[in-house]
């Protein structure tokens, strides 16, 4: 292979296309580099075909299984034999219409009701096999048909010298049968929350505008009385059993709530911000972010704020209302004065939430190919695409996590010829665009074509990324060739191409 290089502007990257470039062909020969070497292996062209048969139904009807983690970036440790639990818990969301689809092939070899129960195990990642050591999991069905499962109970222990840990979760039908392992992002492990002013050069703790957060209340700074921010039926709540994941974004406090527009940077004391709610988009009023001490919100502090702080939101022009809870109603509550200090409010326990951040990993494939025997894991997860190479050839390094040789990259449903490097990246050969039907010398629009991994048995990954073919304006001298597209698709091929240096066709990737 070529060595990757990085080529293009405005983030993207750019390779100018060629008449021809190396396609996916039924029969073609292709490499797979492991650790013996090159492996050559030629697929059989009826195979290929049905392979292509039922990838085009699926891109139809997608029957995908999405297994969702949620979980803390920090986790405070446990001394002696107390138990820290995590908090908020780590939670598990089953969501897609192949698991209906699956449920229903089980059921249907006489298995009874019972044999197609998900259920899972949770851990973390230096526990042994044994399934004594984690925490069992069931899942009970939601209103939006989603699976639901919670692991109240993990907590890690100070004999545990780690500073990062991963939790790991095996999931299976309760007949059994294997459906895989999925692990959650890193993990940092500390002591106990700092109590002193964070310090910008020490990030690891800081918040910074855009990542996710949980808040949750403890009235009487009671385990038993906790309450996590969450949103249930287009409505703010505070549930005993349930968290949300909400975006934090920091507003410039200038401009009006209409407009409301973000910035960068970490989050500060002072700072005005607003929480989205991930799950649901729902958001909350413009905020001020104060620091709680000793149930006072402190009005004049604006150092940068840290992982499970104590913190109060004010409602952004409110005379001293606060976000506050009242059992299971998120309510306003209107803060006290201090006469004997003015930069001090006096809150109750509802207004004073604790602040930790969030981190969600996502695990999307689909047995609708095939009847897969094998756990689905490892599920490879797609994080880059870049596009390198020239001449006759373009390549398309595939940059993630947890790929192996025995997958193939797909460009919609056509099979590109695939080598793989390592476990965090594959590099495949972009199929011409004429495997769509199209020629290069006619295209008049776009092409988007979906990116997807497939296994050797036919299970399919499916992504966020897309890879697009876009034609120049001018590539025919002379002739108008966008004289039948519509208004709205010029403006959008004028947006596109003023982008772009202006050569015969470029080809770029999106997610």
């Amino acid at each position: 292979l070529p060595p990757p290089h990085h080529t293009g502007h405005g983030g993207r990257s750019l390779l100018p296309a060629r008449r021809r470039v190396g396609r996916a062909r039924p029969g073609a020969r292709c490499w797979c580099y492991g650790a013996g070497g090159p492996l050559s292996c030629r697929s059989n062209p009826y195979q290929a075909n049905l392979l292509r048969d039922g990838v085009r139904r699926y891109l139809q009807l997608p029957a995908d299984q999405t297994v969702l983690i949620l979980h803390a970036k920090v986790a405070q440790k446990s001394y002696g034999n107390e138990k820290r639990f995590f908090c908020p818990p780590p939670c598990v969301y089953l969501s897609g219409p192949g698991w209906k689809l699956k449920q229903e092939q089980i059921k249907a070899s006489d298995l009874g009701e019972a044999g197609f129960r998900v259920c899972g195990y949770m851990g973390l990642d230096s526990m042994g096999s044994s399934l004594m050591e984690t925490q069992k999991l069931s899942f009970e069905e939601q209103p939006d048909a989603k699976g639901f499962g919670c692991a109240k109970a993990l907590y890690i222990s100070d004999a545990d010298k780690r500073k990062h840990f991963r939790l790991v979760l095996k999931l299976f039908f309760s007949n059994g049968q294997e459906i895989g392992t999925f692990h959650s992002k890193l993990i940092k492990v500390i002591s106990k929350p700092s109590q002193k002013k964070q310090s910008l050069k020490n990030t690891d703790l800081c918040i910074s505008s855009g990542s996710k957060v949980s808040l949750f209340n403890r009235l009487r700074s009671q385990t038993v009385s906790t309450r996590y921010l969450s949103v249930e039926g287009g409505a703010f709540i505070a549930s005993a059993r349930q968290w949300a994941a909400f975006t934090l974004h920091l507003a410039d406090e200038r401009c009006t709530r209409s407009e409301f527009p973000l910035r960068e940077g970490y989050i500060r004391y002072g700072s005005v911000v607003q929480l989205v709610c991930t799950a649901t988009g729902i958001t909350l009023p413009p905020l001020i972010i104060r620091k709680v001490t000793k149930q006072y919100a402190m009005l004049d502090i604006d150092e940068p704020i840290s992982q499970l702080h104590k913190c109060a939101f004010q409602f952004q022009g409110s005379d001293r209302m606060y976000l506050c809870l009242s059992t299971e109603k998120v309510i306003q509550f209107q803060a006290s004065p201090c006469p004997k200090e003015a930069n001090r409010e006096l809150l109750n326990d509802g207004s004073c939430w604790t602040i930790i951040g969030t981190e969600t990993v996502e695990y999307t494939f689909s047995e609708s190919l095939a009847c897969v025997r094998e756990p689905v894991s490892p599920v490879p997860l797609i994080t880059a695409l870049q596009l390198t190479g020239g001449g006759d050839v373009a390549m398309l390094d595939v940059q993630g996590e947890y790929f192996h040789a025995h997958l193939k990259v797909w460009f919609g449903d056509v099979e590109a010829e695939t080598m793989y490097r390592s476990p965090k990246s594959l590099v495949c050969v972009v199929p011409d665009v004429s495997a769509f039907g199209n020629d290069w010398r006619w295209l008049r629009y776009p092409i988007t074509v979906p990116l997807l991994l497939i296994r050797d048995d036919g299970l399919i990954y499916s992504s966020s990324f897309t890879f697009t073919y876009t034609p120049e304006q001018s590539f025919i001298p002379g002739q108008q060739v966008l004289s039948d597209v519509p208004q709205d698709s010029d403006k959008l091929l004028d947006s596109i191409h003023q982008e772009f240096t202006r050569t015969n066709f470029h080809l770029f990737m999106q997610s």
